[in-house]
């Protein structure tokens, strides 16, 4: 079998990802401190800093793990510094990569994520060069056994801007503004929720050739190990076995 879907392209192995729950508390937590060093650590007024914690939550998160991280980036506590770097480069079959990293050593970052390029055949490019490729979006899957009814209903009334159904899972997208007030209206209405997130969704999507499929996803893989890296985007388009 094989298949494909704007869903699994931007959360390539999603499941996988997460079972390692060690290295996702390890990204949330810097990303909670950079949220309240940047915007203050009170929650309701930050939201990066909610969305941050919301995240840490759905993670099962012990709360003294992330009001620590709070509590180091207000700097009320010592803590590690990070610097956000955003990457942008050309991977295998042409390919658009967009990275997101939060690190201590940009001079160590770097060129770890240079070399994984490399390896296959791509390279980093200037800024600019493929991040006008993508736009902020807000986004919400949630189990596909939901009636469409009240999917439609909760979702569109509280200012999303689209439903579909893709994979068998419900697929919510949202402008960046009203990400959280759908969100909210989703988590009142009960609705089962595997991810929600802000993404950077590509305008164009690239074919992979199916000679660079292997190749494009142990970049992928190589680059969401690296505990710098927070998010991976890219606009590849592939079939995957799912044997």
């Amino acid at each position: 079998m094989s298949g494909h879907s704007k869903w699994s392209t931007i959360k390539h192995k999603k499941g996988a990802a997460d079972a390692k729950r060690g290295k996702l508390w390890t990204k949330l937590l810097k990303e909670i401190s950079v949220a309240a060093r940047l915007g203050g650590s009170d929650i309701d007024s930050n939201p990066r800093l909610r969305l941050a914690v919301d995240q840490a939550k759905a993670a099962n998160m012990p709360k003294d793990n992330y009001e620590r991280a709070i509590k180091k980036g207000a700097g009320e506590l010592d803590g590690v510094t990070y610097e956000e770097v955003v990457y942008e480069a050309y991977g295998p079959g042409g390919v658009a990569f967009l990275i997101e990293a939060l690190t201590d050593n940009k001079n160590r970052t770097t060129p770890e994520v240079r070399s994984y390029f490399a390896k296959f055949g791509g390279d980093l490019g200037t800024q600019g060069s493929v991040g006008y490729l993508f736009s902020k979006q807000g986004q919400i899957v949630l189990e596909g056994d939901i009636p469409e009814e009240k999917i439609m209903e909760i979702a569109l009334e509280s200012g999303a801007e689209d439903v579909v159904n893709e994979d068998e899972i419900w697929v919510v997208t949202t402008s960046p503004d009203t990400y959280i007030v759908v969100k909210e209206a989703i988590d009142n209405a009960k609705m089962p929720i595997i991810e929600s997130k802000i993404i950077m969704a590509p305008s164009t999507e690239t074919q992979v050739p199916e000679d660079k499929i292997k190749s494009f996803l142990k970049l992928i893989d190589m680059l969401e190990d690296n505990d710098d890296i927070q998010n991976v985007w890219h606009n590849g388009l592939y079939e995957e076995s799912l044997d």
